[in-house]
């Protein structure tokens, strides 16, 4: 068996895209996963228990990639997944002919596999508006989970 053959390409730390969390647990403003999806929690009821002695949280939730609301009804005893969300703060260096941005942060790591959100429905062209082809600075904060990175906010810097 020569090294060759154990070549490894990329290496994470292991850590899961989710966490499990009881349902009852999970508080309004909070993450939730609903069919697969990252979302946010707008409201959530608990109904009363039943004849089967589970409460139920019905959570009302807005996915936070897309914008499209969802629910989701899970006894508050039982477990469901909660996503790992991060956001990060980013310069914007280029943004090329089809929307694909050229990232920078603080540190100088530059990022290149983002393209200008498609939702909210004209935020793309709001960035490119304010960042005028490289005449003004602009930072934006890109918000990562369950392997997905999108551009949710932007601010024009003086």
């Amino acid at each position: 068996m020569s090294d060759s053959e154990y070549a490894i390409e990329s290496a994470d730390a292991g850590a899961s895209a989710t966490i499990p969390m009881e349902a009852g647990q999970i508080k309004k403003g909070g993450f939730i996963m609903i069919k697969g999806k990252p979302c946010k929690v707008l409201s959530i009821s608990v109904s009363k228990t039943g004849k089967h002695g589970h409460a139920k949280c019905n959570f009302q939730a807005v996915d936070i990639f897309t914008g499209k609301k969802l629910e989701d009804m899970v006894p508050s005893s039982h477990g469901t997944t909660v996503p790992v969300v991060n956001r990060t703060e980013w310069e914007i260096i280029d943004i090329g002919e089809d929307g694909e941005v050229t990232l920078m942060d603080e540190g100088g790591n530059q990022k290149t596999d983002i393209n200008l959100p498609s939702v909210p429905e004209g935020m793309a062209q709001e960035i490119r508006d304010a960042w005028a082809e490289g005449e003004n600075q602009v930072s934006c904060t890109v918000q990562a989970a369950v392997g997905i990175e999108q551009i949710i906010s932007f601010k024009k810097e003086a």
